[in-house]
């Protein structure tokens, strides 16, 4: 396994790996796929995970990104990765009935940052538009990401919620967040649309995610609050993998999968470990509280496995990257916000 990985080409060469489940996957699976949202902060490798493993399987199929492209790099930088592109608002009932038909569906759609002063917007994302798309593709198999923001916080001895635990979801996007699953599901059950809701926390790669946001903050001296103490992350590699594995769980009624690593990570021990690679002192503020947004994927482990990559190669590979000056995206987390508002 490489120690370090030097630039966004490779970077985005190793999230797209397919595996070789991934690859069988695509064997045994019928007709095209779209994934709507696509220009996203995962949707473009998970695109091209699909597009390597299916011309690694040998058996011919689109697959089909659509988003508005408000940054036209994404879109041609998928051109060139095989990707077909629709340009398309998913707010707009009758652009979303012009879409290409396809028999399997990815929603990647929705708002989270932003929702504070945009709570309406919010909520048009993240429930009336799953609603144009399922009456779209009613004939159709969806792979829906939600967020496990929909449990709230949960004891951290506990170990993360389960996916049959009670929802308490604080603040409008997790309560928005609800309501798009409660979308899904009903039409789920309406239409007999095979479905899996998957309650992601937190996909990370080089130049987003939580252990990005603490990196950074370590690196550059400034503090770090610990009130959120605990976290879960996966590498997005992974997550890539088992999202698409999961249109071998599909459900009516919908199944509800938790995709997460196997760790329940520390703020404290991950800013001190960072601090620790870069020779410098982490400034920790605050003290943990016994509760935290955590998820337990045990489910999605025993069906797909552990995640190819752990916590401290992530760690390793994200220091190293920030060290070097590798590019990031700008936009934080917010992981440590306790009262839903991001």
């Amino acid at each position: 396994m490489a120690d370090v990985i030097e630039n966004v080409e490779a970077l985005e060469t190793k999230l797209s790996e397919p595996t070789p489940e991934v690859v069988e996957l695509f064997r045994k699976l019928d007709g095209d796929l779209i994934l709507l949202g696509v220009a996203g902060k995962m949707g473009p490798t998970l695109a091209r995970m699909a597009v390597r493993a299916a011309q690694a399987s040998g058996k011919k199929r689109r697959v089909i990104g659509v988003a508005r492209f408000s940054n036209p790099a994404v879109a041609g930088q998928l051109e060139k990765q095989g990707v077909e592109i629709v340009r398309t608002d998913l707010l707009d009932s009758a652009q979303v009935e012009k879409l290409p038909d396809a028999a399997n569906i990815i929603w990647m759609g929705g708002m989270k940052f932003g929702t504070t002063g945009q709570e309406s917007l919010t909520w048009a994302m993240n429930t009336h538009a799953p609603a144009l798309i399922c009456s779209r593709y009613r004939h159709s198999r969806i792979v829906a990401f939600s967020s496990g923001n929909v449990y709230g916080l949960s004891p951290v001895v506990r170990g993360g919620s389960a996916e049959g635990d009670p929802l308490n979801p604080a603040g409008e996007y997790a309560l928005s967040a609800l309501g798009r699953e409660r979308i899904f599901d009903h039409f789920s059950r309406a239409h007999g649309i095979p479905m899996v809701l998957l309650r992601l926390n937190y996909a990370v790669e080089m130049r987003y995610g939580v252990l990005v946001d603490i990196a950074r903050k370590v690196f550059n001296g400034e503090t770090i609050d610990v009130s959120m103490g605990n976290f879960n992350v996966i590498w997005q590699g992974d997550a890539n993998a088992m999202a698409l594995r999961t249109f071998e769980q599909l459900a009516s009624p919908s199944k509800v999968l938790n995709i997460t690593g196997p760790e329940t990570l520390s703020v404290r021990r991950v800013a001190e470990r960072f601090a620790a690679l870069f020779q410098k002192k982490a400034a920790i503020v605050g003290t943990e509280t016994p509760d935290a947004l955590l998820n337990n994927a045990q489910l999605s482990h025993r069906l797909f496995g552990y995640p190819r990559i752990g916590a401290e190669q992530m760690i390793e590979w994200i220091a190293a990257w920030v060290k070097s000056g590798g590019v990031v995206l700008g936009k934080p987390t917010h992981f440590e916000s306790r009262d839903g508002k991001y």
